[in-house]
Parts: structure tokens; sequence; C-alpha cells
């Protein structure tokens, strides 16, 4: 069984920035496809960020680029979301998702819990 554990979200201010974790467990991360994903309160959840496996492709959002970086240390079997220049459109609830693939797909199979980020202006 796959389990992801996000960490790392939290209360911040316009302009801030933060770094959310992943950690997996069950499985190696090393053959998955990894991907942020966010739920703000009365919208549906949209794509932030995603990463290959080896670390080398990664797409992101048009909403987020050049303000958030993905990456991955397979080494610790994990993936982190560094947000910068934070303001109050990216609060949400961040989850963290995975998938055995070699590309980065459109859906994912495993999901975390959410970790909440909130942004005051």
């Amino acid at each position: 069984q796959v389990h992801l554990a996000e960490s790392g979200g939290g209360l911040v201010q316009t302009g801030d920035s933060l770094r959310l974790s992943c950690v997996v467990s069950g499985r190696t991360i090393q053959n998955y496809a990894m991907g942020w994903f966010r739920q703000a309160p009365g919208k549906e959840r949209e794509f932030v960020a995603a990463i290959d496996w080896s670390g080398r492709k990664t797409n992101y959002a048009d909403s987020v680029k050049g303000r958030f970086l993905i990456f991955r240390d397979n080494g610790e079997n994990a993936v982190y979301l560094q947000m910068h220049a934070l303001d109050p459109g990216d609060t949400a609830v961040y989850y963290c998702s995975a998938t055995f693939s070699n590309t980065i797909p459109d859906e994912y199979d495993y999901w975390g819990q959410g970790t909440q980020v909130t942004v005051s202006v």
C-alpha cells in the first residue's frame, strides 16, 4: 500500500515563501511520477505541478510558473513544492499525488490527505 504524507502547510502573509513536503511510504518512488494539486474552498481541485520519475521533466500550471518549484529526492522517497511570492489566491489544501509512470500523466493513482496553505493579505 502506497501512503503519501504531506507537511509544511501553514498560515503565511502575502509575498512569503513556503515549502511543502510529501514523504511516500510503502513503495519506492523511483519509478513514479509525482504531482501537486490544490483545492480552494468552493472550487474544484486543480493541477499545480508535476515531475517525472527522473526529475528532469517538470510541468507547472500557468498560475504558478516562475513562483513555484517542484523537485524530488528519490533517496528520501520524497517530493517537494517550493512556493515563493505567495498571494491569497494560492490559499488552498495542497495534495501530493503519485502514479507508476515514466512520463508525466494526466491522472494519478495515489493521493495524500492534504496540507492547508493559507495566505493572508
